[in-house]
């Protein structure tokens, strides 16, 4: 390889490292207000509501840059779109019974399930030091969940289970997707949230579950309540930043390796924090402080440059 095509290598994985942070800090402060308003919205509700508000931005803007809407690969763009579906689905119904820092450690196990997914599917090489770096981030995982504790929660399954189709997802971009228009990704991610929160809803309706099942689980199971204006308008922010997240990880994808890229993505963390404390009064303890410490580290192990061309 050329120093010339080493160096605009390099450059464009800056750019997918800087898309990748701005994108879930956005989402970060999506996430919260999701779990925000949990408790007067159903999750289908958010689903038709949210990319309602999202594809006119996407349309807009594709129309507006003369880019392509209609995938390349239909059916790769079909399996990254569920596999992301079945991310979010998984995550969302997770939040109501997670405080929201504890939900995103979870999530994201992801990058270190993306790190095996690369060398096994696509032989991407993995140094042995982002092998520590992985092993580092899931240590720190682990000190965060805290799977032997009185604490732990079987509810930290769902975002475990998210992550691993998130991993899934991010290979398939990478390696299926590369071609796309992240703008034609984007759109047909959120196409799949709009029928998938249609379908859910017909589903509910038509089975007819009794009040007290629904209130087991009134987020995925309640039925649609009448938004005012302050809902919304929180949908209609939800949309934007919706817009705006999944087209930046689907061009970060596309441009960066995987698992630089993933590792970047525990930016998310910090964000969730914060939005966890400002709208919760969530106050991370010392193993979730300490948990972070190790996620960091792991992070600058698997993406500082090897030194090697």
């Amino acid at each position: 390889m050329t120093a010339g095509a080493t160096t605009q290598q390099a450059d464009r994985t800056l750019q997918g490292i800087a898309i990748i942070l701005a994108s879930v800090a956005a989402m970060a402060f999506a996430d919260a207000v999701v779990k925000l308003i949990s408790a007067e919205v159903t999750l289908w509700q958010v689903f038709v509501a949210r990319s309602l508000f999202a594809l006119p931005c996407l349309v807009a803007l594709a129309l507006f840059r003369g880019g392509r809407m209609r995938p390349r690969a239909p059916r790769w763009v079909l399996l990254r779109s569920l596999s992301i579906l079945l991310c979010w689905i998984l995550y969302y119904a997770a939040l109501p019974h997670l405080n929201l820092a504890l939900a995103a450690v979870a999530v994201y196990t992801n990058p270190i399930m993306t790190a095996l997914l690369s060398a096994l599917l696509l032989r991407e090489p993995v140094t042995a030091r982002q092998w520590c770096g992985v092993l580092l981030g899931f240590v720190g995982v682990a000190t965060v969940l805290r799977p032997d504790s009185a604490s732990f929660s079987w509810a930290v399954l769902l975002p475990l289970l998210a992550a691993a189709f998130y991993a899934f997802a991010s290979v398939v971009t990478r390696s299926k997707c590369r071609a796309e228009d992240a703008v034609s990704l984007a759109v047909s991610l959120h196409l799949a949230f709009l029928v998938t929160g249609c379908l859910g809803s017909l589903i509910l309706l038509g089975v007819g579950l009794d009040a007290a099942t629904q209130a087991g689980q009134p987020f995925l199971l309640g039925d649609w309540d009448a938004m005012g204006m302050e809902a919304w308008g929180a949908m209609a922010l939800l949309g934007v930043l919706s817009a705006l997240f999944f087209l930046g990880v689907a061009k970060a994808y596309q441009i960066a390796p995987p698992q630089i890229v993933a590792v970047f993505d525990y930016g998310y963390l910090l964000s969730a924090a914060l939005w966890g404390f400002v709208f919760f009064a969530e106050r991370p303890d010392r193993h979730t402080l300490i948990g972070m410490a190790c996620i960091a580290a792991a992070g600058l192990l698997v993406a500082a440059p090897s030194g090697r061309r």
